[in-house]
Parts: structure tokens; C-alpha cells; sequence
């Protein structure tokens, strides 16, 4: 027996490809591709049995004459006995033109070959859709029942059908799967369709107690099949003598009521179930008060937007349940005997959820892991070769998370990494100048072709490179480039680097970042107009950017870090005798940041500053003026400045700092002086 199958790739095509291939009657299958999926088809063929007998023919459905040339379409004439055509757009949220494409012009190019090559039969996929807004019983032998039509895939599958009945110069069966999910012994499936849209909204219901129950009118039916019970019936039916010219409803034997379909994936993801205690008159009214509503802008808006929040397209909805009822008693007598028959969901909905959370879930990298919230975490943190950066990763590592160091002196991150190795962690070393942008993207590229599988990615980020420059600004009106470098760094770089890695996170629909800024953007000390502007741009571009990807699950949190005693800060000889944070200190906020994920990380008296700066601004000007008189200018912000041969009266940090400068120090600690 030789096949010509159309649609191969998809879903429903693999499990019907891979059962023809099983049978001992098999000789070949012609499968119709894109030359863009021939080898994607023939990888997902490798471990099944039979595989051997694919051949490829490249063409496409949307083309004219399937864009087959008359010579390979002569080379399969008297080669096939059956053509299955699966090839369809199964997308209720394709816009007409697409659908229109694929459905209708397609399924009349597949008449023509079928005729063309003159086969015993042509089997064509139509699906339950061709219903339509139909309510009552529909019948297998019913097609024009004057029924109206909401969506485009759902006529153009009608159009379809009709071509094939009207068109087809060669016997014909027809298949009418209802509601098609994964498998259910295996739970596989390919995308999110039909109830998969509920699991995320049911997910979040999880988090409730399960004994809870919710009292609803009944919304209606709908009819909900595994694939495997639809590929198993149509291959049995395609080799069924005596079936031509005869559709089948490849359904349920009844409706399911909406309530049971979804306290079955309930009792699955430990929601709480529905209790449809409510008259159905009741639900009827439910359902005309929603489409009312639905008329209204404001209010279809509203809506929108909460669905949005739960990757439920709108088009959905007006199709979760069947005016009509699908008699199949034809169907179930041609089974009769072979064991083939669509279980109850309620048997195999624990798979189908099992699948979803491990393959399909949009959030799922979100979920916490096993071993604790960063256990296995990729975290990617700059400026790791000393300093705050340097001991974040001996935290994260220790936390069992993997620390990405990136820094420009490779051989000291390569100290880091030995020294996590020792421990029994893991890390990894990316050298990069985050201020040059090939240099970032060589990076970024580098780590997701490292880091990138179905359970691991770029989870987190941590901005912590930067630079600080301690300059009156009366030593700065010659020295511009002091600020371009400071912005370089703390700013462009940082927003650089997050930006090549915002795509894959958005992609996972998980991430974090953590930009490490300072307590100066919160109290404005003196001499920091450079550094603190730069922090203060990376404050606001990442609180705007929060609001923008929060819903695709990436995060952001801002440490307004107090004085670290670092390298950073070393040139600066009066911090020796201020109170600072240690690394290790300092560490600790970042791995709080990065842990539970807080809009901020700060200290009290930073919170303070920004408080007293929008209540009393005059008053904390003042304060920060006779900060500026008590503390000296450095001896490294002179070097080299004009200003300094103007203001030789002017005191630097090398000596003993004042009373009144050591007083405000410790009665401020923390605070860049």
C-alpha cells in the first residue's frame, strides 16, 4: 500500500504518519513538505519503525498546483493508492486570508492531484467545525444546514469539505475530529489549542485551597478527543472496505459538559473544582450577558486585557463550548470490535497536564526550583572579578545557582571560577568590555549558544560594573569626557547588555535583573553629578521598562547600595575613615535582590534622603552644601584640572578629616561623601 500524505509535520499528521509506516502493508508514503521542514519531518521520523519508506516530495499547500512541477507529478502517477490531506492551518485565531490559503485553495489542489493520479480514495481531514454556529444534532451525514459561521477557520474547513464532496472525481471519506488534544498514554502535544488555553488561568486557581468548590451555572458542552484515538480510528477507517463517500465523526460519544472538562485539569494542577449547582437557565443568561457586554468598548477592553494576562486569545471564548451535538453511530459501528475508542477526559487529563507543565506551559521556567530558588539558576553578573561582583558569585554559587563572570581581566575571573570550582559550584568565564557593543554581543551570543536547552537559559542578570568619579563641578567644566565615560559604563553599558539578553528572556517569559545603583541617586551628595546621573538614567529606564515586560514574566530590582569598601573607591583616601558595607555585605542585598525579586533593595537611611528630597527639598539642599564645605575635594579629582591652579585655598583629602566632616560621616553612614 503506497500513501501521498499532506500535512506530515503537524500534530495530527505525525500520529497518522507514524501509524501508517507501522503497518506490515506499507510500501511508502509520499509526504508533501516545504523544503523548509523536509529535514525537520525526517528527524522526528528517526525512531520510528519503518521510517525508511518516507519520501519527501517538496510543495506547498498555499502555492498553485501545489507547487508541483508536471513532471513530478507524473513521476507519482500509478504510485499511490490513498491520499490522506491532514495539511491545514488548525488556528482559530488565523485572520481569514490565511486560513482561506491553506483550507480552501489547498484542499482544492489536492482534489486536482488526487484526480490527477487517479487513487482509490481520497481522505480528507474536515473537523466538527464545519458545524459552525449549528445548534441541535449534527449529524455524520449532515454538511448545508443553513448554519452560520464565526470564525474563518470554521468556514473555511466547511468550504473545504464541500470541494472535496463536490469536486473529487475519485472516491472520498471524510474525517471529522472534534477537540483535539495530546496523547493519552503520553500526554505529547504541540502547542497550546482548545482546553490548553484554560491550564495557565486553572494553574493560578492552584494556589487556593483544592477543597474549595465554586458554585456556576453550566456554560454549556464541548466535545474533547486525545489525538491518539483519532489517528488510530481514521487509519483504521482509510483501510475499511466499503466506507467511501461517508463522513466520520471522529468525537465523543457525548458532550462534556464545560465543568467537567475543567475539573478534570483541575483535580490535575490541585485547583479548586466547579460545582454546577446553578440552573442552566441561569447559565444562558450568563453567557447573552457576556456577549452584551462584549459589545461595549470599554468593557471588551477590560477584557481583552485580562485575557492577555492569561495568553487566552479573545477568539477563543465565543468557541469554548458546541451549539451542536455530533452523532457518531455510524463512527462507533465501523470500530466496533477493534477496542478504538476516545477515552473519558477525566482518565487521562493528569498526562495531558503533566505534558503541558513540562513542555508547553508559557511559565514555566518561572516555577520555583527544587533545591531552593536559585538552584541551577544561569545568572550572569559583570564587574565579577573583584568587588561586589566578585563575592555575589560566591554567594549564587553557593546557593546552587551557576554564576556567569563576565569582566574584561580574564585571569582574575578565572581565580573566581577556581576558587567556586573548589567549593564543589560551577561557574563559567566570558571576558567582555561591556562598554564596546561587539563586544557584548559576541558575549551574549556566546552564552546563550553555552546556556541554551528545554530546562536551561539566562535566568538573571546583574548590572554590576561600573565606575565612580568623586569632581566638584567646579573641576568638571573642562573635563566632559568625565561624564561620557561614567555614562559609558553605568549606563549605556548596563542598558547594552540588558537589552541583547531581553529577547531570550522574553522568549523563556522569565527573567530578573538586578541593577546594582546607589544610595547617592537617593540622597544627592556632592561631588557625584557624573556617577550619580548615570545611575539615576539606569533607575528610570528600568523602572519604565518593568511596566513594559512584567507580563511576559521579567523582573527588575534596583540596589541602592550604600559606600562598599571596594577597589572602586580606593583612590578616594578620606573613605579609609568613614563606615562602609563590606563586599560580603554588600553580596548579601544582591542575593536578596536576586532571591525574592523586590521592586528595591535599600537601606533606611537611603529611603530617608529620598523622602527628605521630596518633602523638604530646600532643607536637604542645605545640608548637602555644608557637606560639600566640610568634606575636601580629592587629590585625584584635581590632578590635571585648570580649576586647581584657581583654587589653591581649597583643602584636599590628604590629611586628617575635620571634626565636623567626621561627625557627618557616621551621623550619615553609607552616604558617598
Amino acid at each position: 500500500m503506497r500513501y501521498l500524505v499532506t500535512g506530515g509535520t503537524g500534530f495530527l499528521g505525525r500520529a497518522v504518519l507514524t501509524r501508517l509506516l507501522q503497518r506490515d502493508d506499507c510500501d511508502a508514503v509520499y509526504a508533501l513538505v516545504r523544503e523548509g521542514s523536509r529535514d525537520r519531518l525526517l528527524r522526528r521520523l528517526t525512531h520510528v519503525e519503518g521510517h525508511e519508506k518516507v519520501v519527501p516530495v517538496v510543495g506547498d499547500l498555499t502555492r498553485p498546483r501545489l507547487g508541483l512541477h508536471d513532471a513530478e507529478i507524473d513521476g507519482l502517477s500509478g504510485r499511490v493508492d490513498h491520499v490522506l490531506h491532514l495539511g491545514a492551518i488548525y488556528d482559530i485565531t488565523a485572520d481569514d486570508d490565511t486560513n482561506r490559503a491553506a483550507n480552501v485553495d489547498g484542499t482544492r489542489g489536492v482534489v486536482e492531484l488526487a484526480s490527477r493520479l487517479g487513487v482509490s480514495c481520497l481522505h480528507h481531514v474536515s473537523s466538527v467545525a464545519v458545524a459552525g454556529e449549528y445548534e441541535g444534532t449534527f449529524t455524520e451525514d449532515d454538511l448545508d444546514v443553513g448554519q452560520e459561521f464565526g470564525n474563518p477557520y470554521h468556514e473555511t474547513k466547511y468550504r473545504a469539505e464541500r470541494i472535496v464532496r463536490e469536486e473529487s472525481t475519485v472516491p472520498w471519506r471524510v474525517y471529522r475530529p472534534a477537540v483535539v488534544v495530546g496523547d493519552s498514554q503520553t500526554g505529547d502535544m504541540d502547542k497550546i489549542d482548545g482546553p490548553y488555553y484554560l491550564l495557565t488561568a486553572i494553574s493560578l486557581l492552584g494556589r487556593l485551597p483544592s477543597a474549595l468548590r465554586f458554585a456556576v451555572p453550566e456554560l454549556g458542552a464541548t466535545n474533547v478527543v486525545p489525538v491518539d484515538f483519532v489517528a488510530d480510528a481514521m487509519v483504521h477507517l482509510v483501510h475499511e472496505p466499503g466506507m467511501d463517500h461517508r463522513a466520520f465523526h471522529l468525537v465523543h460519544p457525548r458532550p462534556q459538559p464545560l465543568s467537567e472538562v475543567y475539573n478534570a485539569l483541575a483535580d490535575a494542577l490541585g485547583a479548586p473544582k466547579l460545582q454546577a449547582t446553578m440552573p442552566t437557565a441561569v447559565g444562558s443568561l450568563v453567557k447573552r450577558g457576556a456577549e452584551q457586554a462584549a459589545r461595549v468598548p470599554a468593557l471588551a477592553a477590560a477584557r481583552d486585557i485580562a485575557l492577555a494576562e492569561l495568553d487566552i486569545p479573545p477568539e477563543v471564548l465565543p468557541h469554548l463550548t458546541f451549539g451542536a451535538t455530533f452523532s457518531s453511530d455510524e463512527t462507533r459501528r465501523a470500530l466496533a470490535g477493534t477496542g478504538i475508542a476516545s477515552p473519558e477526559i477525566g482518565e487521562y487529563a493528569r498526562v495531558l497536564v503533566d505534558w503541558w507543565r513540562e513542555h508547553l506551559d508559557p511559565n514555566r521556567h518561572r516555577r520555583p526550583r527544587p533545591g531552593g530558588p536559585l538552584q541551577g539558576r544561569r545568572v550572569v553578573i559583570t564587574g565579577a572579578s573583584s568587588g561586589i561582583g566578585r563575592e555575589t558569585a560566591f554567594k549564587v554559587a553557593r546557593a546552587g545557582g551557576v554564576p556567569l563572570l563576565v569582566a574584561r581581566r580574564t585571569e582574575e575571573l578565572e581565580e573566581v571560577r577556581t576558587e567556586i570550582e573548589r567549593d564543589g559550584g560551577q561557574a563559567w568565564v566570558y571576558s567582555c568590555d561591556i562598554t564596546d557593543g561587539e563586544s557584548v554581543d559576541a558575549l551574549v551570543k556566546a552564552m546563550i549558544n553555552d546556556h541554551s536547552g528545554p530546562d536551561t537559559g539566562i535566568d538573571m542578570l546583574v548590572n554590576n560594573a561600573g565606575r565612580s568619579i568623586r569632581r566638584g563641578v567646579r573641576l568638571e567644566v573642562d573635563r566632559f569626557h568625565d561624564f561620557e565615560r561614567t555614562m559609558a559604563i553605568n549606563y549605556f553599558g548596563a542598558v547594552r547588555l540588558t537589552l541583547a539578553l531581553l529577547p531570550h528572556m522574553l522568549e523563556r517569559r522569565f527573567g530578573h535583573v538586578v541593577d546594582i545603583s546607589s544610595i547617592g541617586v537617593q540622597t544627592g551628595p556632592p561631588r557625584f553629578s557624573a556617577y550619580v546621573a548615570s545611575k539615576a538614567a539606569m533607575d528610570a529606564w528600568a523602572d519604565i521598562v518593568a511596566t513594559e515586560v512584567l507580563g511576559e514574566g521579567v523582573t527588575f530590582t534596583t540596589v541602592h547600595m550604600p559606600l562598599v569598601r571596594t577597589p572602586m573607591i580606593a583612590p578616594t583616601r578620606i573613605y579609609d575613615a568613614f563606615p562602609t558595607d563590606s563586599p560580603e555585605e554588600a553580596a548579601d542585598k544582591v542575593l536578596h535582590a536576586l532571591i525574592d525579586r523586590p521592586k528595591h533593595v535599600g537601606t533606611l537611611l537611603g529611603t530617608l534622603g529620598a523622602v527628605s528630597g521630596a518633602l523638604t527639598p530646600r532643607l536637604k539642599d542645605a545640608v548637602m552644601h555644608v557637606a560639600y564645605r566640610v568634606f575636601p575635594e580629592s587629590a585625584a579629582a584635581r590632578e590635571g584640572s585648570e580649576q586647581e591652579r584657581r583654587d589653591d585655598d581649597r583643602t584636599l583629602d590628604t590629611g586628617p578629616l575635620s571634626r565636623g566632616a567626621q561627625a557627618m560621616a557616621r551621623l550619615l553612614p553609607g552616604v558617598h561623601w
